[in-house]
């Protein structure tokens, strides 16, 4: 008796693995993406959840000019983490998560 092993998977996992391994930055609005800020928090998407936090960001030089405790403090209160770091690993892990999966599904 033999086993047939299907192998398609296979070719589409090493085409997600050189997507990764060929990605060497990635936007945060495509991490935190609106489902995923949706999931962890009462905002539609990254935008209205910088806003619900007071903060005018432009750019990314505003971004990073507001009080680090201050925005620790409003993720905290408002979402299902414990702080940005948090946040963003848990948003880095799912969008991993993502890409690996991404075509393996029938």
């Amino acid at each position: 008796m033999s086993i047939k092993i299907d192998k398609s998977g296979f070719d589409k996992l090493k085409q997600n693995i050189d997507k990764l391994a060929a990605t060497t930055e990635v936007k945060l609005g495509e991490m935190m993406n609106p489902a995923f800020i949706a999931a962890h928090s009462s905002f539609a998407d990254l935008d209205g959840l910088v806003k619900g936090a007071g903060f005018k960001v432009e750019s990314i030089e505003d971004f990073k000019a507001n009080p680090d405790d201050e925005w620790d403090i409003f993720i905290k209160e408002n979402t299902d983490f414990d702080s940005w770091l948090d946040m963003q690993q848990t948003a880095h892990r799912d969008y991993v998560a993502s890409i690996m999966g991404a075509g393996l599904k029938k």
